[in-house]
């Protein structure tokens, strides 16, 4: 996504305030019990997306969280209910990839659609790249259009491009029947006789893919949401993309429910669904309800001081507290610590991997011996092996140091391998003879 792309939300009247939610929903229900037209004139959705139930997350090496971050994608479902009921919406919209792949497990499926059935109002749901409408996708599985047909009659799936009016609103989905298709799913629109629709109802274009000018340009299921006529469309509910995004006053990628990857920037934010209300004609309402369960943080730090490392510390406690099996972190490291220092970061990353989901470090910092770390093996006099060799290390060191850092990082790497190997001999030398005096 280009920053030009990334318009204000103040051009959308954006709220996450809960205050603001509740006196929202009265105003609601309070005019709807006094004028019984206004859920006609005034439809109120959810748009949401890119669930991607039956995600694998094959770089999970422990199975358990593995299965636990698959469940809270599950449970997200129940999240978007209880959103629905509480803001006594008209329909909840998925613009897309509402499951992962065609391999879900059964038993996934049938989870998925009970969860679904608890949605007190009609779930619309549009075909996405991850669970295309097409042949070979999951939508044309028998044990899948059974359990629609036994567990939630409430989903209504999009197969065909054509104008619909669902609760109060002309819904013109985009479907995909295959993964990946050179022709835009939005190609129909391009033909349509828009006087035929209902003028006084709002029209929403559903859709799942790449805008024009977003990401690498070529690609597939590219959605031109330009050459729409502006006065036509109300709102158009896009997924794909997993990050909150606004393209324009009445154009949104919603991002997905749960979290499913570390953030790329400070402003990147995920785990939302999109309360909107709607007027034909009009600037849409729209307001961010968060729903996801687990969180996903990226620190960048450089350590090369005990004070560093001290901070480093403070900095990851301030992000996953005391929380155990909710939170996964990636930490960008560089810097230069002592072996000491690096010990003592080591044992922190250790504790982190059992407290955290997943912890993915990437980089870390060199490993230097200060001078009285490095100096017990220059003095030793009794082995003179040892000190020959400490002499030669902190000599190439010194060396390669100041060869700049252009210099080979391989070299530097295996001279500090080197030295940490001789300090564990000296260390484990120094153990066994104070257990023999023992």
């Amino acid at each position: 996504m280009t920053n030009r792309m990334r318009l204000s939300t103040k051009q959308c009247r954006v709220s996450t305030d809960p205050l603001a939610l509740s006196v929202r929903k009265k105003s609601r229900e309070a005019a709807a019990w006094g004028q019984n037209t206004l859920s006609a004139t005034v439809p109120r959705f959810l748009h949401t997306a890119d669930w991607e139930i039956g995600k694998p997350y094959h770089w999970i090496e422990d199975p358990q969280k593995r299965a636990r971050l698959q469940q809270e994608r599950v449970n997200a479902v129940s999240r978007i209910a209880a959103a629905a009921s509480d803001q006594n919406v008209d329909a909840v919209m998925v613009a897309g990839d509402l499951f992962d792949s065609s391999t879900v497990a059964p038993a996934v499926v049938m989870e998925v659609m009970e969860a679904i059935a608890s949605i007190p109002c009609p779930v619309l749901v549009l075909p996405g790249n991850h669970d295309h409408g097409g042949a070979g996708g999951i939508w044309q599985r028998r044990d899948v259009q059974r359990q629609m047909r036994e567990r939630c009659p409430n989903l209504q799936l999009l197969l065909q491009a054509e104008p619909q009016v669902i609760a109060e609103m002309v819904l013109l989905p985009c479907p995909l029947l295959r993964q990946r298709d050179s022709r835009s799913p939005a190609d129909w629109l391009d033909s349509l006789n828009w006087s035929s629709l209902p003028h006084d109802q709002p029209r929403v274009v559903l859709a799942h893919g790449s805008v024009q000018g977003f990401g690498a340009e070529g690609q597939v299921n590219q959605l031109h949401h330009d050459r729409w006529p502006a006065e036509e469309v109300d709102y158009i509910a896009l997924g794909d993309w997993h990050a909150l995004t606004q393209l324009n006053p009445r154009a949104w990628y919603c991002g997905t429910p749960e979290p499913d990857r570390f953030p790329t920037t400070d402003h990147d934010q995920r785990s939302q669904v999109l309360l909107v209300d709607l007027k034909r004609q009009d600037i849409p309402e729209v307001t961010p309800i968060a729903t996801g369960a687990m969180s996903w943080h990226r620190i960048e730090a450089k350590v090369s001081s005990g004070a560093d490392l001290q901070r480093l510390k403070e900095t990851i406690e301030s992000c996953v507290q005391r929380k155990v099996g909710k939170d996964l972190l990636r930490v960008e490291l560089s810097g230069q610590l002592s072996f000491q220092g690096h010990q003592q970061l080591q044992q922190h990353l250790q504790d982190l991997d059992q407290q955290l989901l997943h912890l993915r470090i990437r980089g870390l910092p060199r490993r230097r011996p200060e001078p009285g770390e490095f100096q017990t093996f220059l003095q030793r006099d009794d082995a003179p092996l040892i000190k020959g060799i400490s002499k030669d290390l902190a000599t190439e060191l010194d060396d390669n140091s100041a060869q700049g850092p252009e210099h080979n990082d391989i070299d530097r790497a295996m001279l500090e391998e080197a030295m940490l190997e001789l300090r564990r001999i000296v260390l484990e030398e120094a153990g066994d003879q104070e257990a023999s005096c023992g």
